[in-house]
């Protein structure tokens, strides 16, 4: 008989279709044209129904565009009806009344609006108009009560812009700021982009504006870890980073049925198996699934992480961030954590 599996799936980042209306130049999947291959709507309800029977909570759709999917409606409804909690990220570009209207019906946890900074950085990187665009979604979202949040991605040309753009922010009713590392992965990486940026300026910015705004402004789990600002960050009191949760209680689902640990570990290497050829259970109690983190052991780290005070506790960061800027699973570069400070950093 097959043992119990210790790890209990909470949530899942699954990308309903590549397709979309830009190629953003940092875009870490290449997003443009769908998939020869995307699951039907039939294997999509299919998935919703593997997920509920593991116990998955949250449903995080992302794309592409989700509403370039005509079945995305019908797919997030399914999962909500099966008791799950879900989230849609969006560029808000083609977002229009029937989809709010169909937001709102449905019941969404909430929305997530990508906004990469002020419009000229913005526009830049995407096409011209999508800011403006992008503020109107917000504005019709949360004017519908639907909960938004804004996710920002930091580079070079964005990460120093973060106080500017603030001002702007802080007019909208959104309840929370997101800002993650953009990977040097996918497009980024193709084109060139210069995607580092000070994280440590980044931590002090939220430690020093997040207790006065008006929304909670968090670092996500590519960016820290365990500097002084640290429960500042995470977005509640006492929170820290525990580690990277790749296949340990999260997933990722791609539009073509591949399960990864974490859909930002956009790379065949780790691809666990195929929802067409194996059920997501089958996949999720594999015993030599995401040996990675499941077998994880702080002997295993690297570089500066491996002398580090904290490393058993933080694991050497975001596995997708390192691995693409090339220091491997188990070393993490954009670290700002100084050797001399302790475990209670």
């Amino acid at each position: 008989m097959r043992e119990a599996c210790p790890w209990q799936l909470d949530s899942v980042v699954w990308e309903l279709t590549l397709r979309c209306c830009f190629r953003c130049a940092y875009c870490g999947s290449r997003a443009g044209e769908a998939r020869e291959d995307e699951l039907s709507a039939a294997e999509c309800l299919d998935v919703a129904s593997q997920l509920a029977a593991l116990g998955c909570r949250r449903v995080n759709l992302l794309g592409g565009e989700v509403f370039l999917r005509p079945d995305w409606k019908e797919i997030a409804g399914a999962l909500i009806g099966l008791g799950m909690k879900v989230c849609v990220i969006t560029s808000g570009f083609i977002l229009n009344e029937g989809c709010l209207a169909d937001l709102a019906a449905l019941g969404v946890e909430s929305v997530a609006v990508s906004l990469d900074g002020p419009e000229r950085v913005h526009d830049a990187g995407r096409q011209a108009g999508s800011y403006r665009r992008a503020l109107e979604a917000i504005r019709a979202l949360t004017q519908r009560g639907i909960p938004t949040s804004v996710i920002s991605a930091l580079r070079a040309d964005n990460a120093p812009l973060l106080p500017e753009f603030y001002e702007t922010l802080k007019d909208y009713p959104i309840f929370a700021w997101q800002l993650q590392a953009c990977s040097p992965m996918g497009n980024a990486r193709a084109g060139g982009m210069d995607t580092c940026f000070d994280p440590l300026a980044v931590l002090r910015f939220i430690a020093s504006e997040g207790p006065r705004a008006p929304f909670a402004i968090l670092a996500a789990d590519n960016i820290g870890y365990f500097t002084p600002e640290e429960t500042a960050v995470r977005g509640r009191k006492g929170a820290y980073f525990g580690g990277c949760s790749a296949g340990l209680s999260t997933l990722g689902i791609d539009s073509a049925g591949n399960v990864r640990g974490c859909e930002s570990l956009y790379d065949e290497r780790f691809i666990e198996g195929n929802l067409r050829q194996r059920s997501l259970r089958d996949i999720w109690e594999d015993a030599n699934a995401f040996s990675y983190n499941r077998r994880f052991a702080p002997e295993m780290l690297r570089g500066k992480c491996a002398d580090c005070a904290v490393g058993e506790y933080c694991g050497g960061g975001c596995r997708s961030y390192n691995w693409f800027a090339g220091a491997g699973l188990y070393e993490n570069p954009l670290c700002p954590r100084q050797p001399e400070e302790g475990a209670e950093g």
